[in-house]
């Protein structure tokens, strides 16, 4: 299908049989006069009582436990940029939509009308009694970063840009398993990050917790190698730089371990990925169109291990392996934060999953006869129905042991 016809059958998806992709319904009888009694006046006085003198019952009587926040102001959505937070409403809703089919989590979407941080913070906290979680999505870096450290430090519920810890949870995942398959240590691996914005930020801090070290991280963005010699870096670039002694993303390569691309398309050719070291693992994460397309970069080397942001190829690193099943797991124990023990849980268990036996029933479902863990089976696949029972729990059962949970069921 090309891209005109994908955009009217698009146009036509989101129009038809109702505006939109997401709606509320009651979950409660509402048929006669007595239902309504009960969910409306003079009933609803009863859980409104009880929520007045003990604020937790709200989890009892309301959905705000099984209830997220899907917020932007529209600044740097994925492909399109800046295009203001009305704009940017469709993303949500989808992302609204991809909380309920994969975990069933009720989402709604909140488009804020700022860009200044101060606004945004004060907007989303004046809101967020109404919610079990927030999801932050597509606001631009580096005000991005100030705005889920503000909040996440002044909220009692988990928040979470996505944008940022959901790419680096997926891409560390993948990074556990190329280590496993090439017999390489993550403290040894050389690594390049292409880009320098909210997710490459975000990855190479988490590459660290997984045990990469600092002196070994290499950052580029669009002026070239990030050093301690450029003087126009902020701080949040400043903290990964290097002191190498090389200025492009082509020098920074050679001999490297591992390529990490949230940039453009296009940015890194056959030769560069021969310029590394045995083994090496591509992840070219640019979308629609990646840093090097998966293709090219096996026909320049047969022992490179590529994953790319696209369905149509091998080891999608996609978000939605993430956030539906960390925030299910958060919400199961009524954390009051995502931190960074429940991210390392959530790869750790992805990266575990993949390299599971795969029941031939489950195969044949993604068409194949036969999936096994392997350069082209690097994470689990999208629709695979055992993510729910293994990240999730995983995720809750780090925020009971990292002291964040505010309650204990059955996690096991």
């Amino acid at each position: 299908m090309d891209t005109n016809e994908l955009m009217k059958e698009a146009l036509a998806y989101h129009a038809e049989g109702g505006p939109g992709k997401i709606e509320i319904r009651p979950t409660k009888p509402d048929a006669t006069q007595y239902d309504l009694s009960l969910a409306y006046s003079p009933g609803v006085a009863a859980p409104c009582l009880a929520i007045a003198d003990d604020p937790a019952k709200a989890y009892d009587y309301t959905i705000k436990g099984n209830l997220v926040a899907v917020i932007t102001n529209g600044s740097a959505v994925l492909g399109l940029g800046d295009i203001g937070p009305l704009a940017a409403k469709p993303v949500m809703e989808g992302k609204c939509m991809l909380f309920k089919h994969f975990s069933g989590i009720n989402a709604f979407d909140i488009e804020i009308d700022t860009t200044d941080p101060e606004e945004f913070i004060a907007a989303v906290k004046r809101i967020a009694p109404t919610f079990g979680g927030i999801n932050l999505e597509d606001i631009k870096a580096p005000e991005c970063f100030e705005i889920e450290r503000r909040l996440v430090e002044e909220l009692d519920i988990p928040v979470m840009h996505d944008d940022q810890h959901g790419t680096a949870i997926i891409a560390s995942a993948a990074l556990i398993n190329a280590m496993h398959l090439s017999g390489k240590r993550i403290d040894e691996a050389q690594i390049v990050v292409n880009g320098a914005g909210a997710a490459a930020i975000a990855c190479a801090r988490m590459f660290l917790a997984l045990g990469a070290r600092r002196d070994q991280i290499t950052m580029c963005d669009s002026r070239g190698a990030v050093t301690t010699r450029r003087t126009d870096l902020n701080p949040v670039k400043r903290e990964f730089a290097t002191d190498r002694p090389v200025t492009t993303l082509r020098e920074a390569l050679v001999g490297a371990d591992v390529f990490l691309g949230v940039s453009t398309a296009g940015v890194l050719d056959a030769d560069m990925v021969r310029s590394m070291a045995g083994n090496p693992l591509v992840m070219a994460l640019a979308n629609p169109d990646p840093e090097i397309s998966y293709d090219e970069a096996k026909a320049a080397r047969p022992d490179v291990i590529v994953a790319t942001g696209r369905t149509d190829y091998p080891n999608q690193v996609n978000n939605v392996l993430g956030f539906p099943y960390i925030f299910r797991g958060a919400l199961d124990v009524r954390a009051r934060k995502i931190n960074e023990t429940m991210k390392l849980a959530a790869a750790h268990a992805l990266a575990e999953l993949a390299r599971e036996e795969v029941p031939a029933e489950l195969a044949a479902a993604f068409g194949v006869d036969r999936l096994e863990f392997g350069p082209d089976y690097l994470i689990p696949k999208l629709t695979d129905p055992r993510l729910l029972g293994r990240v999730a729990p995983a995720v809750a059962r780090a925020a009971v042991e990292s002291g964040v949970a505010q309650r204990r069921p059955d996690i096991e």
